[in-house]
């Protein structure tokens, strides 16, 4: 019988290069017969990959591993698993095994009072549902419309923005801006499995996963209808559950429509744009009654789904005239709106001719609140504490902030935050020194003449807004979906994704985005971190090397975890 450290090193020494290999190429060829329609083959591979041990491994090492943050328990209590018991759980694996009722959690909505209702799985059903999601991803990644981007590989809200904005800089027109009403609650179980029309085994598999109730305290109830937010699954089903709602709409309508003008015939593109993330949704078109059709046509497609549109989060608006005394329209934390000549520059075509209006994209007014409240609440809490701990705390919710809305016209208002914020952080150090002058205190803390906030040593500032330069995204093409194999687009896409800083996308370009360890490429749900090199008498060097996070715990061993109920965090 293997020791505990003995199982710990085998789990160290997995080849993963392998590893991925194997599951990658099942996958591609999913994808393949996914787009060629062979059902038959797409099934018989589903089952290879599996009952294959490759497979298991990724599917554990996701959900042990590399889920990152804040970690919750399930019912069995274990958030964290030890490299002993990983390889336990690979061996353990197996589709036809009964899942435990999922564990109830509520966690706040931003910027409302309400709360979200999770429901977390245990750790057993957690890499199950990831080794399903393994075989299912790329069948239906061959399948989803090319405008859908929520909780798919390889896409990102800021990949619907910039859709968005192709679809109305050259025109102003009238948008459908929904949103459906508690989506992953009240998907109807049965609609859902008859669209996936998976073999009967996975079928069985995936209705328990749906129909296992949920523990609220001491008390179980039953799970009729939804797929419970909280699920490594749970995204993918809502995804197959509302895929086909672009073709519905786009069906009712031509492809073009003549109109004769002075200057002869012209053909204009009459089908409406529907772009979607997740839940949300926008239909685009120069015409109003086409919005208000499209509209009918989506509540009725909605119904067989069990599904509707919440009418509170679902407005008519205009992207260039005033509605309901407003402009534009919200989407994803993200306002869009046309304004007229006068406050900015005409658009231009592709020909030099001015458009009449500009296609500006900025952070909402309620994000930008919602922010602004956020840094007060940290200040306030750090009012008895080092300016070292505020720095820190302050800086890591900048960042975040900015690469998230450093993709859109955002310079005027970081500047705008970051005098707020001058003057909450001003207050703080005014609190703290009572008897002393304003001048006195701004020597204190801030660093001149930049009038940076800082420590006296300049080795920890704060990171401001106006600090993040604008970058702007550009969209995945398509339907370019990562199981389509063509590694180089992917790579090069890698040093792009917002939230990826300056110097690690040079690291990133440097190394061709390929992991310095391993050699594979990074793709795009892949965790990167970066590693120090070492120079012969084993001292940094000053240089990083950009690893992935599994292959960083090999070269520096497993991360210690603590299991407990609840939530725990990993430490280096």
């Amino acid at each position: 019988m293997s020791t505990p450290e003995m199982v710990m090193q085998e789990w160290r020494d997995i080849p993963w290069p392998e590893v991925e290999k194997d599951v990658h190429c099942l996958q591609r060829r999913i994808y393949r017969a996914s787009l060629n329609v062979d059902r038959d083959l797409v099934h018989r591979l589903q089952r290879l990959l599996m009952s294959s041990r490759s497979a298991k491994l990724l599917a554990v090492r996701r959900v042990t591993q590399d889920n990152q943050g804040k970690k919750t328990a399930g019912i069995d209590g274990i958030a964290c698993l030890e490299p002993e018991d990983r390889l336990l759980l690979v061996e353990n694996l197996s589709l036809d095994a009964k899942p435990q009722p999922l564990r109830r959690v509520r966690i706040p909505k931003p910027g409302t009072d309400e709360q979200r209702p999770l429901g977390i799985p245990t750790m057993y059903d957690r890499a199950l549902q990831a080794l399903v999601k393994l075989a299912l991803e790329p069948e239906w990644e061959a399948k989803f419309e090319p405008n859908s981007y929520g909780f798919r590989p390889g896409r990102s809200a800021h990949d619907a923005i910039e859709a968005i904005f192709h679809a109305v800089k050259g025109m102003a027109k009238h948008v459908l801006d929904a949103d459906i009403a508690k989506c992953f609650d009240r998907i109807n179980h049965q609609a859902l499995l008859d669209k996936l029309q998976t073999f009967p085994r996975m079928q069985r598999a995936i209705k328990a996963w749906l129909e296992t109730g949920v523990l609220d305290g001491d008390t179980l109830f039953p799970t009729e209808q939804g797929t419970p937010q909280g699920g490594v699954i749970s995204p993918l089903l809502a995804n197959v559950a509302l895929h086909g709602l672009e073709t519905e709409v786009r069906s009712h309508f031509q492809r073009t429509k003549m109109f004769r003008t002075e200057r002869g015939r012209i053909n204009h593109q009459w089908q409406p744009a529907v772009i979607r993330y997740a839940d949300d949704f926008v239909v685009i078109h120069q015409d109003e009654g086409v919005v208000k059709e499209c509209q009918t046509i989506i509540q009725e497609w909605l119904k067989g789904m069990g599904l509707e549109l919440k009418p509170s989060k679902t407005r008519l608006a205009h992207t260039l005239k005033e509605v309901d005394g407003k402009c534009g329209f919200d989407f994803l934390g993200f306002t869009i709106r046309q304004f007229p000549l006068g406050k900015y520059r005409s658009g231009k075509t592709s020909k030099g001719k001015p458009r009449g209006f500009k296609t500006i994209i900025k952070p909402s007014k309620e994000k930008v609140i919602l922010h602004q409240k956020k840094l007060s609440e940290m200040v306030q809490e750090h009012k008895s504490k080092s300016q070292k701990d505020l720095l820190r705390v302050l800086s890591g919710n900048i960042k975040g902030w900015c690469d998230y809305y450093k993709t859109v016209c955002s310079s005027s208002t970081f500047q705008n935050i970051d005098g707020v914020l001058h003057n909450m952080l001003l207050r703080w150090a005014r609190r703290r020194h009572p008897k002393k002058s304003t001048r006195w205190v701004i020597g204190r803390y801030w660093l001149m003449p930049k009038w940076i906030f800082g420590l006296k040593s300049g080795r920890l500032t704060l990171r401001t807004h106006s600090m993040t330069k604008i970058q702007r995204h550009v969209k995945v093409k398509g339907e370019k979906c990562p199981f389509d194999g063509d590694w180089t687009y992917w790579a090069s896409r890698q040093a792009y994704y917002p939230g990826v800083s300056y110097w690690l996308a040079r690291i990133l370009k440097r190394q061709k985005g390929k992991c310095k360890h391993c050699g594979m490429i990074f793709m795009p749900d892949d965790l990167i971190e970066c590693h120090h090199q070492l120079d012969e008498s084993g001292q940094r060097n000053g240089l990083l090397d950009a690893l992935h996070r599994h292959c960083h715990d090999q070269v520096h061993g497993p991360r210690k975890v603590v299991k407990q109920e609840g939530s725990t965090n990993d430490k280096d």
